[in-house]
């Protein structure tokens, strides 16, 4: 064995004392976290950034936050404008709002939370350099009529100009490559599928897209009458004209004022009177402490991203997160079995995945209710196809107005590449042991007996799904057959036809939760995510054996490094539709909806 240079050995010792660092810059921000009221200034205006995108929640693995840029999250605006809400100390909130979302859904969230926070007698004042510059502002714009003062930078517009739904269809590249696609789907709504195989929108694809984008602008014309006292006739008229020029905003009531940053907070000080600071969310949250941290025990179980066998991860390059059955069902089990927990909250944002992974987690779904912990499913931007399967059995499934849900169908297949190579001068030639040793292979078509297997197995998937769902939603298999198909629903459309109970956010599953568990609806709740969260050390050293020193620096740097080096290309290839993405037999989102 070589004994390791002088240098590697030093990089070593300055790796071990990196990690060492870190964890005790975690340690000392949990500390001041857990401290409590000190440090919140006794007149406070709430500050939020809306413009920095912003997840579902953080992963679990401090290495992957780390790299995925940090930044906020759906979970810790919900708490810091709740934990505001009966704060004494804090008087109003101001926020920078863009033209950009994160999500129809994740938007009426924060909206509710805003209303939450508003309810109280608090001011809420949202600014804005613009709501898109030379694009779409929708959602952005939406999202500042929560608030009950909206300021316009003089030079911004409001990109408000209604919504689009887009697809892109491969068919004719395919052909075009000599590339043949041998898939199918359950059923005519499944079209995710449609983009490889057809050059447009089937009608049961208009059909199923014309009437989410229908469902999500009248959501969308229903907040902005609400927030601005405006007549939803008057909206639409609105949103055919635009988009709108700061000015011509402003004196049609889009917005309240124009004026610049230092004028918006010099106008917000005034308003909270005098003494009155500023106060990031974030910061707040680490002074004041969380809310719904005493009391009966709820676990909150995470399951965003798509759905796998194995464990669940987090891609720092597109900041996207996959939800591992091995991981979802180890916590729901550990849920189960804590004594301490009276409800799950089961927080679930996926466009589907593995049909088998989805039925592992499902399984544990059920468990907990037959050991009787009522199970309430939150569902975030998409919960469909697998992502509904792993909700449907829940006690209670709760949605957004403008969640996507549903899609319950079943899609599969491959594509034959064979005449591509040929054309390129490579040739193929292969031996086998049986009859279907070729079943998987792309440069081989299906046999009649291999077609039929694959059939069989669609049937198998579809029949299973919605049997489920008849089950766990009480409902006839006619009507569930009637509705599934393959078809999304927005999630206001869903709660009509039976698919979930209510609509709302985490302030009404939590609500849901306390009354499952019977407790009484002002009770103090302590929320416990499960699986518990990886410490930065144990993170960096991973799963190794021995002294892995030098690996623990190689890691971190290199880690690092790439993530820097390739997150510009990751962008690039997100634009392009090339993302994390090839979500297995039961994903879905065959569109984009515009901003």
């Amino acid at each position: 064995m070589t004994r390791p240079s002088r240098s590697l050995r030093f990089f070593a010792v300055i790796g071990v004392l990196f990690t060492a660092l870190v964890a005790l810059a975690m340690l000392t921000v949990s500390l001041r976290c857990a401290c409590g009221g000190p440090g919140v200034p006794v007149k406070t205006v709430l500050e939020i950034d809306f413009e920095r995108p912003f997840l579902e929640h953080q992963a679990a693995d401090p290495v992957a936050r780390v790299l995925g840029g940090g930044g906020p999250t759906v979970d810790d605006l919900v708490a810091a404008l709740e934990k505001a809400r009966t704060d004494d100390r804090v008087v109003g909130l101001v926020a920078h709002v863009g033209g950009a979302g994160s999500g129809f859904a994740r938007t009426q969230e924060l909206r509710d939370a805003i209303a939450g926070f508003r309810a109280s007698g608090k001011f809420a004042v949202a600014f804005s350099e613009t709501f898109g510059e030379f694009g779409p502002g929708n959602q952005g714009y939406y999202l500042a009529t929560a608030f009950d003062e909206i300021w316009l930078q003089p030079s911004g517009d409001v990109g408000l100009n209604g919504l689009m739904m887009q697809g892109m269809f491969f068919r004719g590249a395919l052909d075009k490559l000599d590339i043949a696609v041998r898939m199918d789907h359950r059923h005519e709504y499944k079209n995710a599928l449609n983009q490889y195989t057809e050059r447009a929108f089937t009608p049961a694809h208009k059909e199923a897209s014309q009437a989410v984008l229908s469902s999500m602008f009248d959501q969308l014309v229903a907040g902005i009458a609400e927030g601005r006292k405006l007549a939803p006739e008057a909206v639409r008229a609105l949103v055919d004209r635009g988009p709108f020029l700061g000015p011509e905003a402003h004196q049609e009531g889009l917005v309240d004022k124009l004026g610049y940053r230092d004028e918006v907070m010099d106008a917000v000080k005034a308003r909270a009177g005098d003494g009155a600071e500023l106060l990031w969310h974030d910061r707040y949250l680490d002074r004041a402490g969380r809310p719904w941290t005493r009391g009966a025990r709820i676990a909150v179980v995470y399951g965003l991203g798509p759905v796998q066998r194995g464990e669940s991860s987090f891609d720092p390059l597109f900041r996207e997160a996959t939800m591992g059955s091995d991981t979802v069902a180890a916590a729901l089990r550990a849920a189960i079995d804590d004594r301490e927990v009276k409800a799950i909250v089961f927080r679930v944002d996926s466009p589907g995945g593995s049909y088998v992974a989805s039925d592992a987690i499902w399984r544990e779904t059920v468990r907990a209710k037959q050991a009787g912990k009522p199970i309430i499913v939150s569902m975030g931007n998409v919960a469909g196809s697998g992502g509904y399967f792993v909700a449907m059995h829940a006690t209670k499934i709760v949605a957004q107005p403008g969640t996507i849900t549903g899609s319950i169908g079943v899609l599969g297949g491959k594509m034959i590449t064979r005449q591509l190579f040929e054309r390129l001068g490579v040739t193929y030639d292969a031996i086998g042991s049986s009859a279907n040793s070729d079943f998987f292979s792309e440069t081989h078509d299906y046999s009649a007996h291999g077609w039929q297997r694959f059939q069989a197995w669609l049937d198998r998937v579809y029949v299973d799904f919605t049997s489920k769902v008849a089950e766990g939603r009480g409902l006839p298999i006619e009507k569930v057959r009637e509705i599934a198909k393959g078809r999304i629903w927005t999630g206001a459309d869903a709660k009509q036809l039976g698919l979930v109970d209510e609509l709302g956010g985490w302030p009404v599953a939590l609500r849901l939760a306390r009354e499952s568990a019977g407790l009484a609806a002002d009770a103090d709740i302590e929320l416990k995510v499960y699986p518990a969260e990886k410490g930065l050390l144990g993170a960096l050293l991973g799963g190794g054996h021995g002294d892995n020193s030098e690996s623990v620096e190689a890691r971190v740097q290199l880690t690092i490094g790439l993530a820097d080096e390739l997150r510009p290309v990751a962008a690039e290839l997100r634009a392009l539709g090339l993302g994390p993405g090839a979500h297995g037999v039961m994903s879905t989102l065959p569109v984009a909806v515009g901003e």
